[in-house]
């Protein structure tokens, strides 16, 4: 088996509907081609994981319902551990609307449903499979109050915290301070720190701000450009790989799933983020969330053809 990861986070039905261009307000386009997908950020991560060669366990709420149903499904058939993906009687599973363009750029609307009950009480139930994980990967469309414990948790066993702190929103010191590595995009680190992200150097302030909360490692991924990289003696842009792109949905969830299981099995920081940049890479060559996750051999192969 696989390094232990636990994802704790949000699982939603996408739908999505491809267009030549993005509604503006009071514009309606007609014309796209109409599917669904399983996602969520949680579950992205969980499922990019899993195929990345993890040994995966989400902690998660769905609605009892047919979108609930559908995505444990799912998680089954990627060998996802499930005990801790709970069913909520009164809400129903999250659902994102998704409107992609023909450059592969996304808008998306998410009702959050059963995802906003997931609770603090919902992570310590699952705090053995925390304690005993080689890392824990979180996102932000969960309650702040559930994630701080589920990275208390982890701080308390020696857990490393791999912390997407999407969509973005303010995050508490002492949240920051629970994370090992957090991953942030360009109007993330924004949100988090007043400078906005033009060159390599503004990427490099960013990351000493972040740097000074107390984080150990910080990514702030830059799209097709790549990520620049402060930890482990680093601050510089590991490069991105050039593709053409479908559909940038999950994307920098697929990232941060590969991330965790290159630095839990051992790869170096720039190893590891080359491993997941080759898996974001390759998801935006196709359309969907959980849909477009690479497996372990179309990482590896990529890469040795990327040389």
């Amino acid at each position: 088996m696989g390094k232990k990861i636990v994802v704790v986070g949000s699982s939603n039905t996408d739908m999505i509907i491809q267009m030549d261009h993005i509604p503006r307000p009071g514009e309606t386009v007609i014309g796209g081609a109409f599917s669904t997908a399983a996602g969520g950020k949680g579950a992205n991560q969980a499922v990019g994981a899993a195929r990345a060669g993890g040994d995966v366990t989400l902690v998660a709420r769905v609605g009892k319902d047919m979108f609930g149903d559908q995505a444990i499904e799912g998680f089954v058939k990627d060998n996802i551990h499930v005990d801790h993906v709970l069913r909520d009687p009164d809400r129903p599973s999250g659902v994102a609307l998704i409107f992609v363009d023909s450059k592969g750029e996304n808008s998306i609307a998410v009702a959050s449903g059963a995802n906003g009950k997931l609770s603090p009480a919902d992570v310590h139930a699952a705090s053995d499979a925390i304690s005993a994980a080689d890392a824990v990967v979180m996102q932000l469309e969960t309650p702040l109050e559930t994630i701080g414990e589920a990275a208390a948790i982890a701080n308390n066993a020696g857990v490393k915290v791999i912390l997407d702190p999407a969509p973005a929103q303010p995050l508490d010191d002492e949240i920051l301070s629970r994370v090992s590595i957090l991953t942030p995009n360009e109007s993330e680190v924004e949100l988090l720190t007043g400078i906005a992200i033009e060159s390599d150097a503004d990427a490099g302030n960013a990351a000493d701000v972040l740097s000074r909360k107390g984080i150990a490692t910080v990514l702030i991924t830059l799209g097709a450009r790549g990520v620049f990289v402060r930890g482990e003696g680093l601050n510089e842009l590991v490069p991105g790989f050039e593709v053409e792109a479908v559909d940038t949905t999950a994307a920098g969830d697929l990232f941060n799933g590969a991330l965790a299981v290159g630095l839990a099995e051992g790869k170096s920081l720039k190893e590891a983020v080359l491993f997941a940049n080759a898996a974001g890479a390759l998801s935006v060559t196709r359309l969907g969330a959980q849909p477009s996750a690479p497996t372990r051999t179309e990482i590896e192969n990529f890469l040795e053809a990327r040389g």
